[in-house]
């Protein structure tokens, strides 16, 4: 039986500090019991020779010297069947939708296990969101991490809740998943979360987990693994494709910042911890298809950048871990266009992976070039236009700045219950790459021009 210990000599922000009587693992779970019978759950941080770190999930309020510590000899662990489909927990991973409990067909550790790099397979395959932009342009593959850059105020929630939604496998009949993770985030946002799921019957096929920003913040250190352990499950044991969404990730290193703060770490650029890209790809690089198996896990980390700055390190060092980025425009945004993902700064690494004839069409990657070529001309000629005029632009200049015009109202808007095949989508691609001369298109196959372009479909 484990012993407990009446030994806390000091208390900081989140954090007890514990002096050691016996061996103590990283990671172990701890149960504070309070003087008043109550009892907390914490983990440990760090240890030492003569002092134990631990992190109290439920905040420090009432715990005193007198508190009594018992270290229970195991890491946490998330209870998980495929009964957690259709379920919504809080950010510790209990239910909080009414149902009971979960019957466990297994107890995961949620900091996952090591995989052999020799045991990843390269993502591929298309999974399609029924988002034109990010379909036809920025394409989602299985197995890839693909973070969603956004600001204050933007609608990135509802972009994650629209993709939540429409996700989808095609192709084949296979089942898929969608594992929604949400941090800090307030009460409002929290019902809005709920209802939306239970109104489109989303919910059938997702699990839930919610912190909210009045919950402790180091609960949020372990809201994505607990989401990450559920979609291992899920992938890896159960065999299904699943889509893991993490909102908001800055919150997650808001919180990081705030227990090293507390851990009177020295700190490194804006005072997030040294260790912070570590962190992250902890998080990131649990995105995994492995060899021989049919399952796949995909992520798609949400990002709300303060002041817009790219620079700032939680979205600089997801940069480097990621493969690629979804950019949500504030320009677009005032425009009235939703949903307002600016294609030219936005990258998918790995589209090529799952683009083409068997995958989606032979045509894809062309529609994708000329696209972003067309709209980047348009663009230019929109800068022109300041300087000019616009009665001193050439011919085709006026037809780039009509595409731009155009691309913006009818490919990238589209309405937030509104789906799109990957047909609809490249076929409105050719449409509107139509609307400029044949002559302009030097990046796209001449092939591809003569069978799905405008004019020559009309010879034929």
């Amino acid at each position: 039986m484990a012993k407990e210990y009446h030994t806390i000599t000091q208390i900081a922000g989140p954090l007890v500090f514990v002096e050691k009587t016996e061996p103590v693992g990283y990671s172990e779970v701890v149960r504070i019991q309070l003087p008043d019978g109550t009892t907390r759950r914490g983990q440990v941080l760090d240890t030492s020779g003569d002092v134990v770190v631990v992190q109290i999930f439920e905040g420090t309020a009432g715990i005193d010297m007198a508190s009594g510590v018992t270290f229970l000899g195991e890491t946490i662990k998330l209870s998980v069947s495929q009964d957690i489909l259709g379920r919504i927990f809080d950010g510790s991973g209990s239910p909080i939708d009414g149902g009971p409990r979960i019957i466990p067909d297994e107890r995961m550790d949620i900091t996952g296990s090591a995989i052999n790099p020799w045991a990843r397979a390269s993502p591929r395959e298309f999974i399609q969101t029924g988002i034109s932009t990010l379909d036809g342009l920025l394409t989602l593959v299985r197995g890839q991490k693909l973070p969603l850059f956004s600001g204050a105020g933007l609608p990135h929630n509802e972009i994650a809740l629209q993709i939540t939604r429409q996700a989808k496998v095609l192709g084949k009949e296979e089942e898929f998943a969608v594992i929604f993770g949400a941090m800090g985030i307030t009460s409002e946002e929290a019902q809005y979360f709920i209802k939306d799921f239970e109104r489109t019957g989303a919910l059938k096929r997702a699990v839930v987990f919610l912190n909210l920003a009045n919950d402790p913040a180091v609960e949020r250190i372990i809201t994505p693994r607990l989401a990450l352990t559920a979609a291992e499950y899920l992938a890896l044991r159960q065999d299904m494709h699943v889509l893991v969404i993490l909102t908001d990730m800055v919150n997650y290193a808001e919180s990081l910042r705030e227990i090293g703060a507390a851990r009177k770490e020295v700190p490194g650029r804006k005072g997030y911890p040294g260790y912070m890209y570590t962190d992250l790809a902890s998080i990131y690089e649990r995105a995994v298809r492995i060899k021989n198996k049919k399952g796949s896990i995909t992520q798609i980390p949400i990002l709300s950048i303060p002041d817009d700055d790219w620079t700032n390190p939680v979205a600089d060092l997801t940069g480097y871990i990621t493969e690629g980025q979804i950019a949500v425009s504030r320009e677009l945004y005032r425009k009235g266009i939703y949903p307002p993902i600016n294609p030219l700064p936005s990258l998918s690494r790995l589209m090529r992976l799952g683009i083409g004839p068997g995958m989606t069409r032979e045509d894809h990657r062309s529609v994708e070039q000329g696209l972003y070529a067309t709209y980047a001309k348009g663009r230019d000629v929109r800068d022109l236009i300041a300087i000019i005029g616009k009665e001193a632009l050439s011919e085709n200049d006026k037809k780039f700045l009509a595409f731009a015009d155009a691309f913006e109202q009818r490919f990238i808007r589209q309405g937030r219950n509104e789906e799109r095949s990957i047909e609809e989508t490249l076929n409105l691609g050719w449409e509107l790459v139509g609307m400029v001369p044949e002559s302009t298109l030097t990046m796209v196959d001449h092939k591809i021009i003569e069978k799905y372009y405008p004019d020559y479909r009309k010879k034929k």
